[in-house]
Order: C-alpha cells, then sequence, then structure tokens
C-alpha cells in the first residue's frame, strides 16, 4: 500500500457514506513490491470469497494478480458470486475477473478501486458514486455516453442484442492470452482501457488480439480511456486516433470510442461476464444489461 492516507481516507469516506467497512487481516501487509506474499494474497482472496460481504472491493491495482492466478480456488468465488457478493475493482484486477469469467461464467465488476476511487483529495466523482451506490442498490441497469467526434466510415446506428460484455485493462488481458485463464469469448462487446501506454504499445497489443483472432471474434470492440502517454517528435503526427483508425480499417466490427472507464476519476460500473444490449445511436451509445446481473 504506497498510499496509506489515500487507503484511510477511502475507509473513511465510505463510512461516512453509510457503509460498513470490514478490512481483511492482510490488507496492508507487504513483501518487496506486493501487498504480502503470495500465499498470503491467495489466501485473502478466499476470505474475501467467504466473507458474505455485499461488495469484495480491490485496494489498488498495479502488478499480481497474474503470478498467483494458479492457486486461486475459482469454484469459491462463484460461490459468493451466486451468493450475491460483487467482485469490484480494474486495472491489475483484470487478471482476477477474466480468470473467473473462463473458469466459472461469473460476472464480476469493472469499477473502482479503494484508493484512486474513494481515496482521493476532496470529493470523489459524483457519477463513479452514484454508479457505486446503484449496484449496492439493485438499480443499476445499463450507462450511457457519448462517443468522440472522429466516428470513421463505419455504421453508426444499430443495436447489437445479447453479447457478452468482457474486457478491462488491455496489458492484463493481452499477458492472459494463449493462457487457460483467457477467456473464450465469441459474439461478445470487449471493452478496453489503459494507463501510462503509448499509442504504439497500445496498436502493438490490439495487433496481437488480431492476429489472435480474438477481435474478428467480437460483435463490437468499445474503447475507454487510455490516459497518462507522452507522444515524442518522433511520432510525426502518430497518436491515439491514428490507432483507432488503423483498428477499424482492420476490422468489420464497430469500434466505438469514450467509454467512461479506465485509470480516471470519472468511471461507470460494468459488469464483466453479464449479457448486454449495446444501442448505438450516432455519437451516443448506450449498454443495457437489466436483470442479467
Amino acid at each position: 500500500m504506497r498510499d496509506r492516507a489515500a487507503f484511510k481516507r477511502g475507509v473513511k469516506r465510505l463510512k461516512s457514506m453509510g457503509h460498513e467497512v470490514e478490512l481483511d487481516v492482510d490488507a496492508l501487509a507487504s513483501e518487496q513490491r506486493f501487498a504480502g506474499d503470495d500465499t498470503v494474497r491467495i489466501a485473502a482472496i478466499h476470505r474475501a470469497a467467504a466473507s458474505g460481504a455485499d461488495i469484495a472491493l480491490t485496494s489498488r491495482g498495479g502488478y499480481g494478480l497474474t503470478r498467483i492466478l494458479a492457486g486461486i480456488k475459482f469454484k469459491s468465488l462463484d460461490k459468493a458470486v451466486e451468493r450475491g457478493t460483487y467482485f469490484v475493482g480494474l486495472s491489475d484486477f483484470t487478471a482476477l475477473q477474466l480468470a473467473l469469467l473462463a473458469k466459472t461464467r461469473a460476472t464480476t465488476w469493472a469499477g473502482p478501486a479503494l484508493c484512486e476511487g474513494f481515496g482521493v483529495e476532496g470529493e470523489p466523482d459524483d457519477i463513479m458514486v452514484d454508479c457505486f451506490e446503484d449496484l449496492l442498490m439493485g438499480r443499476g441497469e445499463g450507462t450511457g455516453w457519448r462517443q468522440g467526434p472522429n466516428l470513421g466510415t463505419q455504421k453508426n446506428d444499430y443495436h447489437l442484442k445479447d453479447a457478452v460484455l468482457w474486457g478491462g485493462n488491455l496489458t492484463v488481458l493481452t499477458s492472459l492470452l494463449g493462457t487457460p485463464y483467457f477467456p473464450a469469448i465469441s459474439g461478445g462487446i470487449l471493452f478496453l482501457e489503459d494507463v501510462a501506454e503509448h499509442p504504439y504499445r497500445i496498436e502493438r497489443m490490439l495487433t496481437q488480439l488480431l492476429h489472435a483472432g480474438v477481435l474478428k471474434a467480437q460483435k463490437a470492440i468499445v474503447l475507454g480511456q487510455f490516459t497518462e502517454y507522452q507522444l515524442t517528435p518522433h511520432d510525426k503526427g502518430f497518436k491515439l486516433q491514428s490507432v483507432v483508425d488503423w483498428l477499424r480499417s482492420q476490422i468489420r466490427q464497430p469500434v466505438l470510442t469514450n467509454l467512461p472507464f479506465g485509470h480516471v476519476q470519472t468511471k461507470v460500473l460494468l459488469p464483466v461476464g453479464a449479457s448486454v444490449d449495446l444501442v448505438v445511436q450516432g455519437r451516443d451509445a448506450l449498454l443495457l444489461w437489466g436483470d442479467e446481473v
């Protein structure tokens, strides 16, 4: 836990919102750059699954889940989801979400982590908080947003039905390709985001997914927020929009942009593994899941 002040603020804020917050006994454990050694972190995940909590919320992202996937008892997490626990997080948490989806088809939620979501100085983002509260109250039925102005030549009025929503952090997702923890999803809606990755690296990872047949197997690709990278004079005009244009030239499926999700304060919560509808009219897009979760 690199920012213990943010951790404490996040816990205090959740309590001020009326929630009962239980901290795992190893929530602040430390081993090298990890939140405890592998055994400690696996045990913490299993305790979360057995806790009966409404929400099992990650404290922060980073790196470390991929190295412990082989030790996780996914059936216990699946049973926890069936009992009503929502597992929520983003970034490195993508590894656990996709592995659980691959092994059991259980639905988890892409959303805030404790520190970057609720532990910020000042007030947390209203949209994120409202989505979080909607999840707890069982009111969340979908999310809408407005795409960027450059839509290309693709069709921009359509309704895609009954597609599995999946995805998350692009780097983590790509690292699972070819492993037992990569979900075999056809006809899905794949959403992606990342942080501190230059557009050429984003294109390189998308190329890997393209060559592996993952992208062409989906009904649509939805790009969220790609932040905290720096262009250089060497790029000579190559930018994120260049990557979007290239991707649209490679596949027939629609490529949407500007989903409010990623390493940003304004983020919606998304049900990873749920069946959704995608409705697009011009720049306006709407994901609907209703009673499916």
